[in-house]
């Protein structure tokens, strides 16, 4: 299993902010209001995998993987990687939703209220969704071992 490409997550957003507000912009007079609270669960595990990452990174460059005295087992930073890889997938697809509803919004704010209203929600979601990718591709890094030499993704798999 390679790194994830960020080339690959920009088309998936891409892809999915266009396919987003071509949605929106049919049925948004059903949706629900759009709060501050809404993406901020994306945040939420953004912060977690954050703070895993950065635990992950201490333990390995102390040499601290192995079985048993609060080391890292391999098992887990192997799971790391895949809840990793997994969120910056996630991560990518609702930072493509919020921007197409984004798109959608930021131009009608004047003439729609609700557009308005709904528009610091959409931004604070982008933003959380933006912060999973950040923190998902950080975790994913950490998990490298310290001899790895395939420090550019792109370059390993071309």
């Amino acid at each position: 299993m390679g790194p994830t490409r960020k080339r690959d997550l920009t088309a998936v957003a891409v892809v999915v902010a266009i396919l987003a507000y071509l949605l929106v912009h049919v049925l948004y007079r059903y949706f629900p209001p759009i709060t501050a609270w809404t993406g901020l669960s994306l945040l939420a595990v953004a912060a977690i995998e954050g703070a895993w990452a950065v635990s992950v990174r201490a333990k390995i460059r102390d040499g601290q993987i192995g079985v048993g005295g609060g080391r890292l087992h391999p098992l887990t930073v192997a799971r790391s990687v895949v809840i990793a890889k997994a969120s910056t997938w996630v991560g990518a697809v609702m930072l493509g939703w919020w921007i197409g509803v984004l798109v959608y919004l930021l131009p009608r704010r004047a003439e729609l209220r609700v557009a308005g209203a709904d528009t610091p929600g959409a931004v604070i979601a982008a933003l959380s969704a933006l912060a999973l990718v950040v923190a998902a591709l950080w975790l994913q890094h950490c998990c490298r071992s310290p001899g790895d030499p395939t420090d550019d993704p792109d370059a390993a798999r071309d």
